[in-house]
């Protein structure tokens, strides 16, 4: 055996394995170029529309990135049969060209693309319900053969909205009743929503206000149980935003970034003011300002740049200063902005009233004794007004206190602190009342029986 062996000191380290993302980036190459190309309005409808068929029926690649250019020129080709007006085209494409694309992605992928080349189709031809409804209807057949439950109910609901803009109250209610049973046995709140409105318009149509009451409270609450707070609504306004940002819809894209932007101002002054399950402002609030920066984006801020969005601009920078004064400044100045959508109109309403409770609980808490002009004063209020707030505020539990309206006084009084020990003697008692209750029940029936 050798004494020592030869070791390269430097020794060739192996070469970097190939990212697997280049590979699939390099294998759609040809794929996004023949997208741009068929994009080009220069060219004829009839040979883009050859070019992107071309593409979405390519037979062998789906990658991640081949996936999302095939999903592209569908969406493209969609748009270019309403271009062209050839509507009866629009049934085959859907169920026989896009069937192989369809069979190689996953179920979600295709009901998300499917609804959304009918959003296309309601969008470029508004008047052309007849053609929707049918293909509605053939997809409907389409997703029965091939066992798409999720996409089924998502187009039969669509197909409910058509019938009820042709007039067919019967036809969609029917179908309306039949979707709601089975939704609610899947419990899928988020299409029982969209359902449970549709429903509600229905009813309205045949004058049945009654039941449309219903149907919206229903909807109501369905979405109660998903939109439980200001950061999950935002998260469904983003979804809506960004598919209409890409059907460059910006008359529907522009109101989603208000709600967006509405959402990220109410979650960040809840947050500041600690509000509780009530929406009541905790007593020691944080004096910080909320932080509020960045509710778009550069590109956003640059694409949908406009009054709206200055609007908002300026409702957030008032209430991240928490400036009563402002805030009122800047809805008078931006009124139809504000004021003519009925959805931002309550909730600044609600934000007003969270903005003054939260200030005045700030100015009131050093105090137990404190004279309502002085209050008035500091909050730049008048003296009635800030009284009729501060016994509302009483009424609601918001505030531990009472008014000497003959001294024109608020008198605070100390927070109660609850006895723990007493108070679970008091759950213990109440259990052990019901074991005895059952126990003597129990007796009872065995009596009987003897």
């Amino acid at each position: 055996m050798p004494d020592s062996m030869e070791v390269d000191p430097n020794p060739t380290p192996p070469p970097p394995p190939v990212p697997a993302v280049v590979e699939e980036e390099d294998d759609s190459v040809d794929l996004a170029d023949a997208l741009a190309s068929a994009e080009d309005k220069s060219t004829s409808i009839q040979n883009r529309r050859k070019s992107l068929t071309e593409i979405v029926t390519e037979p062998e690649r789906f990658s991640l990135f081949c996936v999302r250019v095939k999903e592209s020129a569908v969406y493209a080709l969609a748009r270019n049969f309403c271009e062209g007006s050839d509507y009866t085209e629009i049934l085959s494409f859907v169920t026989t060209t896009c069937g192989t694309f369809f069979d190689n992605i996953n179920k979600a992928k295709v009901a998300k693309i499917v609804r959304q080349v009918l959003d296309i189709v309601s969008l470029e031809a508004p008047n052309e319900h007849e053609m929707l409804a049918d293909v509605c209807k053939a997809v409907v057949k389409w997703c029965k053969e091939c066992n798409r439950t999720f996409l089924r109910q998502r187009v039969e609901s669509k197909l409910a909205s058509v019938w009820f803009l042709q007039g067919k109250f019967s036809d969609a209610l029917e179908l309306i009743s039949a979707l709601l049973t089975e939704l609610k046995k899947l419990d899928d709140k988020q299409l029982l929503v969209e359902t449970h409105l549709t429903e509600a318009k229905i009813h309205h149509g045949l004058t049945n206000i009654p039941k449309a009451k219903a149907a919206l409270t229903a909807s109501r609450t369905c979405a109660n149980a998903i939109y439980g707070d200001y950061n999950t609504a935002h998260s469904y306004f983003l979804e809506a935003f960004e598919q209409l940002d890409q059907l460059n819809d910006t008359e529907k894209a522009i109101p989603c970034l208000k709600y967006m932007m509405l959402c990220k101002i109410l979650d960040s002054l809840g947050k500041t003011l600690k509000l509780s399950a009530r929406g009541i402002p905790g007593m020691k609030t944080s004096k910080a300002d909320a932080e509020l920066s960045g509710l778009v984006t550069g590109k956003q801020g640059v694409k949908y740049a406009g009054i709206d969005i200055e609007a908002m601009t300026a409702i957030a920078n008032a209430a991240s200063k928490r400036d009563l004064s402002l805030f009122e400044a800047t809805t008078a100045k931006y009124s139809e902005q504000l004021q003519t959508d009925i959805l931002i109109k309550h909730h600044l309403h609600i934000l007003l009233e969270q903005l003054l409770e939260s200030n005045l609980l700030r100015l009131i808490e050093p105090f137990s004794c404190v004279e309502i002009a002085h209050i008035a004063s500091l909050i730049d209020m008048e003296p009635k007004a800030v009284e009729k707030k501060i016994s509302q505020m009483i009424l609601d539990d918001k505030l531990n206190g009472i008014l000497n309206q003959g001294e024109g006084q608020l008198i605070l009084h100390e927070e109660e602190r609850g006895d723990k020990t007493s108070e679970t003697g008091k759950e213990l008692i109440k259990n052990m009342g019901k074991v005895v209750d059952n126990l003597f029940k129990r007796s009872q029936t065995e009596l009987v029986m003897r």
